[in-house]
């Protein structure tokens, strides 16, 4: 549509002409992601400080952890788009999926809250927490996403890339905001640096308001704004669809025959058990603890669902068209996983090396380590605009590239962030610090691929997912992002020594770059030793009555050290009232610990139970940050140039849409 024959009034649209002007509901959708979005990002940015530094995980097994959570909430939109294609429509689903994350936040304030006086408790109030929020998302995402699209009369569905940059922006903005208020509120550090582990209930409390403000936003505003040019609403029972609400001979309903859903059943056992087998005994991810779990059981199911549920769909679709459209959805998700892997580091390596190796000073202030993520959030609304109105120039002047090259940019532009940063981190060694400004032009760099790429994708699966269950598709997108998230938290785990490891076995008198270096043999006591300050990973086989003993050893010496660490901070903190230039170390003191049984540290050392050695992907050790974030040069880099050669052919595919 050309620009000059724009008409740019409201009550035109209502009336179902075509305008210039965005429908005010977008901006009701805007308004409720953008709070949505500072809820999950608030959180985020907390969360693996917080179970590191108050619930005394282990760092490996956090970002693990991280990685996991991260692939549910993208697994359960599937079931969110289901359920409101056949069931109970969009709106429902946001609100169900908006009060479910608001109290999942709020047991992360009561997990925060208690975990001094009950570690165990607490614990276990995470998890709970962490499965509201699971479900929440899977409610919220994918609906509020279809809604997006559902605004657009076909006449201007060629807007629908501006729209989802503008709707990406609202994502961002309340990234922006909860990455700054939570951390600001709950990542809380005195002039020391020791860090005050009793705020992050305030960060995640904050989050919980933001999850209230955003579902109350949409239930209050939907009814008025959130409607159809001709003021139906948007979103509303599946059993309430009209016509008018499909394309012109569109099938309003998917229907899967029996045989259809037998077939899909067994492909996803198949591919399940084919996956596991794949993944577990052969790939070669260093054993990270719940990396086990994440290998056997989340990797398999991804893949299998989505094989599963690409089967299912194409059983019911009516056309060649609608087949390749739908194709390309698949193709370009694939390749979406390498992007989501890469750029989901920063909430779990990226936030650690920030904590432990980066000089986070700016204009003389100290910024958490949790905040430092705020730049991505705050580039994507300084960009998002321009890049909308760059789409919008490249098609006005027929040059735009179609949407699978952009993505292909994307994955080229994270590549060169870290590559960038290799580069920066190469002469290190264990106590050089990164100047902050190298992460923010890394996040800067990965904004502008972010732009390339989730927006695009969000616009592509509106584009061409058939209306019918447009919701589903939006739900098989998603599948691919919490592939992605799964395999970040693998490769974040990955993640070799830093600086603060050096000082941790320093404390204990152990020479860590030796042992990784295999120059010094460690005893059995300092393997036990470098595994219970997250130092070491531990494999206990089959052995479950030694793995009980050593994480039982491991949950009390937990509490010891937390009470050793503690006294030492008092008496800094009155050593340096007389004296402010004072610097004492911490030692630990060893005597206070409690240690397995002779014949089970022999054990330990013999069996090979406890390893401390560089970890490794995929037979290649990772020795120093240079190569850790090499990994994700070459990853992004071949996934992009590969997308790139094949966009032509998915342009053919796309049937003239671009």
């Amino acid at each position: 549509m050309d620009n000059t024959e724009v008409v740019n009034t409201q009550d035109e649209l209502l009336e179902g002409k075509a305008t210039g002007k965005h429908p005010k509901g977008l901006w009701v959708l805007f308004g409720t992601e953008m709070w949505e979005r500072f809820n999950f990002y608030g959180m985020r940015a907390l969360l693996t400080l917080f179970m590191v530094n108050a619930l005394l995980m282990k760092e490996g097994d956090v970002t693990i952890i991280y990685g996991g959570f991260l692939a549910l909430c993208y697994l359960t939109p599937m079931l969110g788009g289901f359920i409101a294609d056949r069931f109970l429509g969009n709106r429902y689903c946001i609100i169900i999926g908006g009060a479910l994350m608001a109290i999942g936040q709020l047991l992360m304030f009561l997990s925060a809250s208690s975990f001094e006086s009950n570690l165990g408790s607490a614990q276990m109030l995470m998890w709970v927490a962490l499965g509201v929020i699971i479900f929440g998302n899977g409610f919220f995402k994918p609906n509020i996403s279809s809604m997006v699209g559902s605004l657009y009369p076909k006449q201007e569905k060629s807007k629908l890339d501006s729209a989802f940059t503008i709707f990406y922006m609202g994502i961002n903005m309340g990234a922006f905001l909860g990455q700054f208020i939570c951390p600001f509120l709950g990542d809380v550090k005195d002039a020391d640096g020791i860090r005050d582990i009793h705020a992050f209930k305030w960060g995640f409390l904050a989050a919980s308001i933001a999850m209230v403000i955003g579902t109350l936003t949409f239930i209050i505003l939907k009814n008025k704004y959130v409607v159809t040019p001709e003021g139906r609403p948007i979103g509303g029972l599946p059993s309430e669809s009209t016509a008018a609400d499909f394309e012109e001979g569109e099938t309003q309903t998917a229907h899967f025959s029996g045989k259809s859903i037998g077939f899909a059943v067994a492909i996803f056992v198949l591919t399940f058990f084919g996956f596991q087998y794949l993944f577990v005994d052969h790939i070669g991810f260093g054993s990270v603890g719940m990396g086990e779990f994440v290998k056997a059981i989340i990797y398999p199911f991804i893949y299998s669902m989505g094989l599963a549920l690409a089967f299912l769909i194409m059983s019911a679709t009516e056309n060649k068209v609608e087949r390749d459209r739908i194709w390309v959805i698949y193709i370009v998700s694939f390749f979406i996983i390498f992007f989501w892997a890469a750029f989901e580091q920063a909430g779990s390596s990226l936030t650690f090396i920030a904590d432990n190796q980066t000089d986070r000073h700016i204009f003389g202030w100290n910024m958490p380590p949790s905040m430092v993520q705020i730049f991505n959030g705050l580039f994507i609304v300084i960009l998002a605009v321009p890049f909308s109105m760059l789409w919008d120039k490249l098609r006005a002047n027929k040059k735009e590239p179609v949407s699978p090259l952009k993505q292909a940019i994307g994955l080229g532009l994270i590549a060169l962030s870290y590559l960038i940063i290799a580069y920066n981190v190469k002469d290190l060694g264990n106590s050089g610090l990164l100047a902050v400004k190298w992460l923010i032009l890394l996040y800067l760099i990965q904004t502008m691929g972010e732009l390339c790429l989730s927006p695009i994708g969000l616009s592509l699966v509106g584009k061409l997912a058939p209306k019918r269950f447009a919701s589903l598709l939006f739900g098989v997108f998603f599948i691919a992002n919490a592939a992605g998230y799964a395999l970040s938290g693998t490769l974040g785990s990955i993640l070799p020594a830093t600086g603060d490891k050096f000082v941790a076995a320093q404390e204990q008198n152990i020479d860590l770059q030796k042992v990784l270096d295999k120059t010094y043999q460690p005893t059995p006591k300092e393997l036990f030793l470098l595994a219970q300050s997250n130092l070491a990973d531990t494999d206990f086989g089959k052995d479950e009555s030694l793995k009980k003993e050593v994480r039982d050893l491991f949950a009390e010496n937990n509490k010891i050290i937390a009470a050793q660490r503690g006294e030492f901070d008092t008496k800094v903190k009155e050593l340096q009232k007389e004296n402010p230039d004072a610097k004492v170390q911490f030692k630990m003191d060893l005597a206070q610990l409690k240690f397995p049984s002779d014949d089970q540290l022999a054990k330990i050392k013999n069996d090979n139970v406890i390893k401390a050695e560089y970890k490794s992907f995929v037979g290649f050790e990772i020795r120093n940050l240079f190569e850790f974030f090499m990994v994700f040069v070459i990853l992004c880099g071949i996934a992009g140039a590969i997308l790139a050669m094949i966009s032509p052919i998915l342009k053919k595919m796309m049937h003239g849409v671009n």
